[in-house]
């Protein structure tokens, strides 16, 4: 059964007679966060059978939510096929009231989506990566966790969100469905995210670069360098060996960007690997002449990683010098540290889990060979 999410709007009118009928649909799945064609109202009662039986509009499904103090959320959700991948809502601003009740500023929310189920780009300090690679998202996979996020938080259709391709997977391993992903979200019919709303996160894989750039779909470029020399980078993002610094910056200068808008270099700062201070000056002789913005990241801890969180003073110090050499440059505040909030730590626990469960089962079973056991997803 096809999902209906892989599916832009063009194509599904083609399927559906007459093709008002398919804008039709398309405000129930976009606009309704509807996934139950018997509940299309206006729809007639043929055609959401045929639906039925042609489409499947509840492709993944939440499998476990963790909230932090913050108000992050992170997403586990589970395949049709038995996978699971994770994403993550953020809550960038709160809501504020006046003292006569009156809204002054409404919550802004990024979504953080994946691409891929598990990674084949295998950086030391992500946990995504520990496993490999399963298999690609499908175009629909990664739309639906949007959908599901908005469904789940109740965030009107009018209300514009970020979306940033920095949960699990490499976007640009995922070329072809990376694409029309963007072009169904930026559909004034149906989510209607801005292009210049959504954010590719890659390691820097240069030829898909300009791949990418040569499509000029208007989205952000954010670059996930970590190192500001070849060295230190083959050893954090093994990958760096195929596609070296000098080569990903090269294809950074090719890409077209809008003139208001700048490159995100990522920096994830990691205790006594890239905090000092000579790196920063490394850095700002990298990026001369693009007109970058420096995101720092502190290294969010994970079990099984030997990697540091470095201290605040560390990071203010580096930042404070890139900005005094007119280099822009934030500390990202760390959100959902309570939780299980980096990349992966939530499947991996939900692994361990299951392993733990099995091995449970097992040793029952051993003592006592009358009792059947069923492993719950």
């Amino acid at each position: 059964m096809q999902n209906i999410f892989d599916l832009t709007l063009e194509e599904l009118k083609e399927i559906l007679k007459p093709s008002f009928r398919a804008k039709q649909v398309w405000h129930w799945l976009y606009i309704a966060y509807q996934n139950d064609f018997n509940l299309m109202a206006n729809i007639p009662k043929d055609l959401r059978a045929k639906l039925n039986e042609s489409f499947s509009a509840k492709n993944l499904h939440i499998k476990e939510i963790q909230t932090s103090s913050d108000g992050t959320k992170k997403y586990l959700f589970l395949t049709n096929d038995n996978h699971s991948f994770e994403s993550v809502l953020l809550k960038m601003k709160e809501q504020k009231i006046d003292k006569f009740g009156n809204t002054i500023q409404t919550p802004k929310y990024t979504i953080c989506i994946s691409s891929q189920i598990g990674c084949r780009i295998g950086c030391k300090f992500c946990r995504t990566g520990i496993d490999g690679l399963t298999r690609n998202l499908s175009c629909g996979e990664i739309i639906e966790q949007i959908v599901a996020i908005k469904r789940d938080n109740k965030i009107l259709p009018q209300k514009r969100v970020n979306i940033v391709y920095m949960g699990m997977g490499e976007p640009l391993d995922n070329f072809d469905n990376l694409i029309k992903a963007i072009k169904i979200i930026s559909n004034l019919d149906g989510l209607s995210i801005s292009p210049k709303r959504q954010t590719i996160s890659t390691s820097g894989i240069s030829p898909m670069i300009d791949k990418l750039g040569e499509f000029n779909l208007g989205v952000q470029l954010a670059i996930s360098l970590h190192a500001v020399n070849n060295e230190t980078r083959n050893k954090l993002m093994p990958i760096n060996k195929a596609y070296n610094i000098e080569s990903i910056i090269e294809s950074v200068r090719r890409f077209p960007i809008d003139t208001r808008k700048r490159v995100m270099f990522e920096y994830l700062m990691i205790k006594n690997i890239n905090d000092d201070l000579q790196s920063a000056k490394d850095l700002l002789r990298l990026l001369n002449g693009i007109k970058a913005k420096i995101n720092i990241i502190l290294f969010n801890p994970h079990s099984g990683s030997n990697f540091e969180r470095p201290s605040k003073e560390s990071a203010e110090s580096f930042a404070s010098f890139l900005i005094s050499k007119g280099l822009l440059a934030t500390i990202r505040e760390s959100k959902g540290i309570d939780i299980d909030a980096a990349c992966g730590q939530l499947k991996y626990k939900d692994k361990l889990n299951k392993t733990k469960l099995k091995e449970l089962e097992y040793k029952n079973k051993s003592k006592n060979k009358n009792v059947s056991y069923e492993t719950k997803e």
